[in-house]
């Protein structure tokens, strides 16, 4: 895998799309399986990273998975 496949394969991972099975439930983003260990890490830190920043520029401090995962919640009552 050239680096700038790594790259492009830890970007796809650290974005907040993710695919839903058949059940709706979530799934690991595709990329995600074709990281080695070393690249896991660098995905999840720069999930965090994105999370940290997305919060902090929102009004109530929620990252768009936590919005996500809240009207989620919000569907489902």
């Amino acid at each position: 895998m050239t680096a700038e496949e790594r790259a492009r394969l830890v970007e796809q991972a650290a974005s907040a799309w993710r695919p839903r099975d058949r059940d709706g439930a979530v799934r690991a983003h595709p990329a995600w399986y074709d990281l080695d260990d070393t690249g896991r890490r660098e995905a999840f830190e720069a999930t965090a990273e994105i999370r940290w920043i997305e919060a902090s520029l929102d009004h109530e401090g929620l990252s768009s998975t936590a919005r996500a995962v809240l009207a989620q919640i919000g569907r489902e009552r």
